[in-house]
Order: C-alpha cells, then sequence, then structure tokens
C-alpha cells in the first residue's frame, strides 16, 4: 500500500513522489528534483567523471544512502555523455527521474511499472536492442546484477547504483549477492567488468546555502583488478584509492573533504562528521601526516 512515482507541475516543479497509507488515510513525500539534469560543473562532482562516463565498455557503479544524489549525479553523466558522442542510450528506472532529450545520443527511458514489470524483465531484453549504454536506477537482486555484469562483458558501458557507503563495500554488496563457493569466480569477472565505483556523500555548506559532494571515486587499475581477485588482499583497496590521485583521478572521502574544508566550502565540524576516519582527518587538517599514504594535495574536486 505504497507507490513511488515522478510527476511534473508546469511553472512549479519537478517531484519525486512516494505515497504510503497510515492510519487508514493517505499520507505523501515529496522530493523535489530538476526537469532536467544539470552539468558535472554545476553539481561540484570531480572532472574525472566526465573520463569515466566517456569509457566505451564496462560497468560503472554509483554508490551512497538514501538521498545522497546518487540518481542526481547518474543523470549528469548520462547527460555528459549526451553532449559529447554518439550512442544509444536504454535507461530501466524507477520511477523515472530526469528527463532526457536527444542531443547526441538516441536515449530511450523505461520505467518500470508502466514500460516494464520489472528491472530484470528489462535487461533480458536490453541486449536485443542494440544498446551502446544502458542505465539501470538500482541492482537490487542477483538477476540483475548478473544481467549487468553480463552486458559490461559483452562490450556495453552500464551505468548503475547502490545503497552502499564506500567502494569496498560496494565489492563486498556485490559478492554477498552469491553463495561462497562462487564468489572466487565472481571475483574475477568482477575485476575484468568493473570501471570505477563513485561513492557520495552530502555535506551541509558553509560558503552558501546549500550542500557539497564528498565523493569517494575508485577507478578500476591493474593493482585494484588484482586486489579484487585476490580476497586476502582487498582491506587493501582503500590506500590504493588514496595512492591513486595523481595517476587515475581516483580519491578517498576524506580526501575529498580536506580539499572542500581548506576552501571554505565548509565547516571542520561538517567535515569531520562526514568523515571515514576523523582521528586521520583531524591530524591531515593540523598538517601532520596520518597512517595513509598518497597525495591529498591534488584532489579532483568540482567548481564551487
Amino acid at each position: 500500500k505504497d507507490a513511488d512515482f515522478a510527476i511534473g507541475v508546469p511553472g512549479v516543479g519537478r517531484f519525486r513522489v512516494n505515497v504510503y497509507q497510515q492510519r487508514g488515510s493517505l499520507a505523501y513525500a515529496f522530493r523535489a528534483i530538476a526537469f532536467q539534469a544539470l552539468n558535472l560543473e554545476e553539481l561540484n562532482l570531480p572532472a574525472v567523471l566526465k573520463e569515466i562516463a566517456l569509457r566505451p565498455r564496462g560497468l560503472v557503479l554509483v554508490t551512497g544512502i538514501t538521498g545522497s544524489g546518487k540518481s542526481t549525479a547518474l543523470a549528469s553523466m548520462i547527460q555528459y555523455v549526451n553532449e559529447n558522442k554518439h550512442a544509444n542510450v536504454i535507461t530501466i528506472e524507477d520511477p523515472i527521474e530526469f528527463l532526457h532529450r536527444d542531443i547526441k545520443c538516441h536515449i530511450n527511458q523505461r520505467e518500470v511499472g508502466t514500460d516494464t514489470t520489472s528491472f530484470a524483465q528489462a535487461l533480458r531484453r536490453v541486449l536485443r536492442q542494440d544498446p551502446d549504454i544502458i542505465m539501470i536506477g538500482e541492482i537490487r537482486d542477483l538477476e540483475t546484477l548478473e544481467i549487468a555484469l553480463k552486458a559490461a562483458d559483452t562490450g556495453h558501458l552500464v551505468f548503475s547504483t547502490l545503497h552502499t557507503m564506500d567502494a569496498t563495500q560496494t565489492i563486498n554488496r556485490i559478492l554477498s549477492f552469491y553463495p561462497p563457493h562462487e564468489q572466487a569466480d565472481i571475483r574475477f569477472q568482477l575485476s575484468t567488468a568493473l570501471q570505477a565505483v563513485v561513492c557520495l556523500r552530502l555535506v551541509p555548506r558553509q560558503d552558501k546555502p546549500g550542500r557539497i559532494p564528498a565523493c569517494e571515486i575508485l577507478v578500476n587499475s591493474a593493482a585494484v583488478q588484482e586486489n579484487i581477485r585476490d580476497a586476502s588482499k582487498a582491506l587493501s583497496i582503500p590506500d590504493l584509492i588514496r595512492e591513486g590521485t595523481v595517476q587515475y583521478g581516483m580519491q578517498s572521502f576524506d580526501q575529498s573533504l580536506l580539499n572542500w574544508y581548506k576552501q571554505g566550502a565548509i565547516s571542520y565540524e561538517s567535515a569531520l562528521a562526514a568523515s571515514s576516519s576523523p582521528s586521520e582527518f583531524a591530524l591531515r587538517v593540523q598538517g601532520i601526516a596520518g597512517s595513509s599514504e598518497g597525495d591529498w594535495s591534488q584532489v579532483n574536486q568540482g567548481a564551487r
């Protein structure tokens, strides 16, 4: 007795709506969304997302808690592709939030419940529709994940989201869909299919009203591939993120937060509250190197 959908009200705005029943009556929750996707610069997202968005194949995951800006960031990446390359794009969403108009891409947007019964059903047929790029609103079950990995393995660029807190948790969540005896094979498949994981946390601004995204970005380098394949090395992935800033555009949450703090965009208290390692973050603010290595001075932030 609840439903999710999106509506547009001319002259007012566009909203994502959840309707639910309580005590015999209806209640509503509205979330305002833009009629069209904002660009990456307007969202203060790192420039490396442009390069990730234009990759020819593989799996790109945007993750974070509810309300962290996953759908907004994903729509912005699709819009960047639309403006910069010719491609056939098919999105499967529940519900459709941002409306895309064809620029260089031909974009078909399918809504679960209206145009198809489920993500999995739409994905079972999507490869027959000759897509170059597939956007899946959310990976919710094993069948959706398996088809997404297959599509990425067969030369398609696949975008999707997961409700995970960071890159390491994202990899573990994917593995958790499978029984232990299958996880070694899935580790290998994921290490070849994955292109990047973009994790988001929205932090209140102090310089003006609004929030700004702190981003953790994992790019699937050769070293990351090795660490995904070998379960004994999985705990080293955060170190690879911190060390991959200059060469690959990777960054940890704390690197992102430190740079926004130094630019005056966020307060120390807000940065510390959003930090993955508050004690190490505090040392970095004081100019003392913590236990992790990597260049914290060249983090790829968006425009303010």
